[in-house]
Formats: C-alpha cells, sequence, structure tokens
C-alpha cells in the first residue's frame, strides 16, 4: 500500500484517532511558551514509534492547493535568467510531502523542522531527494537564511501557535523572503473577532495581513473549503510579494 492510499485506511484513521486522544492531554498540546509547544511536537515524534498515523498533520502527500499553485508558478517563473533555479524553503516541513513537491516544480529546496526526529524520518522517506533537510528554529534562524530564499511556503505553521507566539512567527517568515520573492501562506482561516479554540487556531485577516507590516504587499488572496466529514473547513491562501531591492 502506498503511503497516500494509508491515509484511506480504516486502519490507519483508527490509529490516527488514538494518538490524538493521547497527544492531546500532554503538557504544550493546547499552547503554552515556545518551550512547552516544541517540547510537545517533538514527543508527538518520539512516540509516533514510525507510524505515520500518530502524527496528525502528516498527509502523506502534498497540499493539493500547493499543487495548484505551482502548476502556475515553476520555478523558471521565478528565474532572472535562463538556466537559473531559484531558491525555496519549506517552513516546519514535517515529513517532507510539500518540500518534495517545491523540489520536483523545479526550485532548490531547504526543508527545516525544529524536531529532529522528523527531518530524520523525512530523509528516510525521500533517501534520493534533493531536498536539504535541516533541523532549524524559526525563532533562532541561521543568519544566511534571511533575506535568502525566492520563494516562502508557509503552510499550517502559523495556525500551529498562539499568541504571543504567533505575532512573533510572522517577521520571522517574512525575513525569509528575498528581495523579489514570494511568501506562499496557506492556513485555516476564522473571520474577524471570532474567537478560536486550537489548537489549531485558525487565522483571522488581521493576522495573516500583518505580513504586510514587514515589507510584504499583499498581491493575492482566496478562500477556500476543505470537505471532511462531517465539517467544513474555511482556508485561505495568500500571497505576499518583497519588491526588488527592498529588505
Amino acid at each position: 500500500m502506498s503511503d497516500g492510499n494509508k491515509l484511506h485506511s480504516d486502519a490507519f484513521l483508527a490509529r490516527r484517532d488514538a494518538a490524538r486522544a493521547r497527544i492531546d492531554v500532554l503538557t504544550g498540546a493546547k499552547g503554552g511558551d515556545a518551550e512547552d509547544r516544541q517540547s510537545w511536537f517533538r514527543t508527538v515524534y518520539q512516540e509516533a514509534g514510525g507510524d505515520p498515523a500518530a502524527v496528525a498533520w502528516a498527509d502523506l502527500a502534498p497540499k493539493q492547493v500547493l499543487i495548484d499553485w505551482l502548476q502556475d508558478n515553476p520555478a523558471h517563473h521565478h528565474s532572472s535568467e535562463p538556466g537559473d533555479k531559484p531558491t525555496a524553503v519549506d517552513v516546519a516541513c514535517g515529513l517532507g510531502d510539500n518540500a518534495e513537491a517545491l523540489s520536483h516544480a523545479g526550485y532548490v529546496t531547504t526543508a527545516f523542522d525544529f524536531v529532529p526526529e522528523a527531518i530524520d524520518w523525512a530523509k528516510q522517506r525521500f533517501p534520493e531527494s534533493a531536498v536539504d533537510y535541516i533541523a532549524s528554529d524559526l525563532f533562532a534562524l541561521p543568519p544566511e537564511w534571511v533575506g535568502a530564499f525566492d520563494l516562502v511556503h508557509e503552510c499550517y505553521t502559523v495556525q500551529a501557535m498562539a499568541s504571543p507566539l504567533r505575532d512573533a512567527a510572522i517577521p520571522a517568515l517574512a525575513s525569509l523572503v528575498a528581495p523579489g520573492g514570494t511568501l506562499l501562506f496557506i492556513n485555516r482561516s476564522r473571520e474577524e473577532g471570532t474567537e478560536a479554540d486550537g489548537p489549531p487556531w485558525p487565522v483571522m485577516p488581521s493576522e495573516w495581513r500583518a505580513f504586510e507590516k514587514y515589507g510584504l504587499e499583499l498581491v493575492d488572496h482566496r478562500f477556500y473549503d476543505l470537505m471532511r466529514p462531517g465539517r467544513v473547513i474555511p482556508h485561505v491562501i495568500a500571497v505576499f510579494k518583497r519588491h526588488e531591492g527592498a529588505m
């Protein structure tokens, strides 16, 4: 059975439900400071025992909305000269599916997660990958990454944080975007002024538009729904650009 088909098996879904019940009671599951949340994420991967069903956010396939966007925005659209390959970074890459999609679209891709177990797992899943998988922390980025990437892909990281971590994540993410580069933001959404009972904590427009405070211009966005059994999950995809020469 392929990774993608595993997600549709009853046994896989049963293991996922059991894992959610187990990890939702751990310290840091419902928020807390950076140390609590990081410890919780590490525990999820450590206790998974190699079973992706125990990692609730692991779809074992790239997000369809990312695939669709990459079809319209392949790497050569970001190249200033023939033969140039633009760079991309996948933030909080988890088990690596979205990073692989970026790489297959022609981007020279770096993917990072602060959980070393996630990075090791991604490398095991994609042993021949061209992606550079690295353990790193969004709140302690390598200095050479600042302003280094033509495409920054942020999917589901911000929604996993409550304030004040969320407020700190926005400028950290913006700092990765090179002059002339793009930030692609994909998260669950909620209406302005409404409450969220997370995790995850869907983002309000005022939150995701905060990238505009850090030198990025909103150039496109749309809202869409993901349909799941018995529920509808609102999402937003937003595209931001940093002007050439701006940093």
